[in-house]
């Protein structure tokens, strides 16, 4: 496998586009008073926390951050870190790839079954060519890509450090 990766997003404009979203966030959500920040394990999950810590240090609004886990395997299965009562909550579903859409269709799973408020939904980096009727609220940047070609988002420990092709 090569060693060149061709990165389509360094650490400090991954960085800017987080903080962009965390304030979309707030504009989309100024009367709230809490919001759930689901991350889908592993890097949705990073994300998740940077977006809360951004969103802690731009404005003064409750956050609850859980992990969505899906087994790739079998997507019926979701599983999540804590369950809270999500009626009447404001849920944004957080991933760090929007490939297919099929991973945040899924994630939607364990929120059917109360009745929150709104769902919302935020990926780091959306492809354009979606097979489920998905389409991200907030998006750090839409890419046209091949069916061959992948996008990976590099974390390291609690922070986004690039995002590359390949």
């Amino acid at each position: 496998m090569a060693t060149d990766k061709k990165y389509i997003l360094s650490k400090e404009v991954v960085e800017k586009k987080l903080r962009r979203m965390a304030f979309e966030i707030l504009e989309n959500n100024i009367d709230e008073k809490e919001i759930i920040l689901a991350g889908i394990r592993e890097s949705g999950s990073v994300v998740a926390k940077v977006i809360q810590k951004m969103l802690g240090e731009i404005a003064d609004i409750k956050t609850e951050f859980i992990t969505i886990e899906i087994d790739k395997n079998e997507p019926t299965n979701v599983s999540l870190s804590k369950t809270f009562d999500f009626n009447g909550k404001v849920i944004i579903v957080i991933d760090d790839v929007c490939n297919s859409g099929k991973t945040l269709l899924y994630a939607l799973k364990p929120f059917i079954d109360s009745h929150p408020k709104k769902i919302q939904t935020l990926v780091l980096v959306e492809r354009t060519h979606t097979s489920f009727p998905v389409r991200p609220d907030y998006v750090g940047l839409s890419i046209a890509t091949t069916l061959q070609e992948h996008i990976f988002v590099e974390v390291k420990g609690e922070e986004v450090t690039g995002a590359y092709l390949q």
